[in-house]
């Protein structure tokens, strides 16, 4: 990005951190639009603070069981996102629910993204949920957060064919590889304003393939 300042960004993790490790990757291509600052994670033992520390980027952990409730958890979290003097809050794996206090302060800031076509499929067991309803099409969805679970408005989503003896597993490995590409593309959509949230909506410009489409089973020629 010839001249311009990348947005810092803060990744919130739980777990191994495989979308942060798509996020960090992306971050090296000197074009990108945004940068990370900072990993957290409200699990000291999550295997992704090691993978950030080995990027050389800053982490701290916030246990979220050290506070006796959601909002006291959060305005520490509030103020070491400020003490990082971060732009923009990527989830990637960030296995807490987030109340009206924290989603209010960061309106428009703070993206997740989740291993489903929302609004279908919201909170947890997404891939077994529609294996059980058998759908032919799935994916994942990066959307702003809101104080309403998995329900804020959508940034960028990304669809896998559900194959014949699917199972969890290999329906989440599938939706995983997908997950790693969306989610870089829509932090840099929103890092570089070429996507807002503006009264509750998105707003923006960006390109589609108006004929693209997705059919499973495959049609026949």
């Amino acid at each position: 990005m010839s001249g311009a300042v990348r947005k810092k960004v803060a990744v919130l993790i739980s777990g191994r951190g495989s979308n942060m490790t798509a996020l960090i990757d992306a971050a090296r291509d000197p074009a990108c639009p945004y940068e990370i600052a900072v990993v957290i994670s409200n699990r000291p033992e999550a295997a992704g603070l090691q993978t950030a520390r080995e990027a050389g980027i800053a982490t701290t952990v916030i246990d979220h069981r050290r506070f006796d409730d959601r909002q006291a958890f959060e305005e520490v979290l509030h103020e070491t996102l400020l003490m990082f003097a971060v732009d923009l809050v990527a989830c990637a794996g960030f296995m807490r629910i987030m109340t009206a206090y924290i989603t209010g302060l960061w309106e428009g800031r703070m993206l997740n993204i989740h291993p489903s076509l929302l609004p279908l499929y919201r909170g947890l067991h997404t891939h077994e949920r529609a294996l059980e309803d058998g759908v032919r099409i799935h994916g994942c969805t990066v959307h702003f957060v809101t104080a309403d679970l998995d329900g804020g408005p959508i940034i960028i989503q990304g669809a896998v064919p559900v194959l014949h003896g699917d199972t969890p597993g290999s329906l989440a490995a599938r939706v995983l590889r997908v997950e790693h590409r969306i989610f870089p593309r829509a932090l840099s959509l929103v890092a570089c304003g070429a996507i807002r949230l503006e009264n509750g909506r998105i707003t923006g410009q960006w390109r589609a393939d108006a004929a693209a489409f997705i059919t499973s089973p495959e049609l026949e020629d």
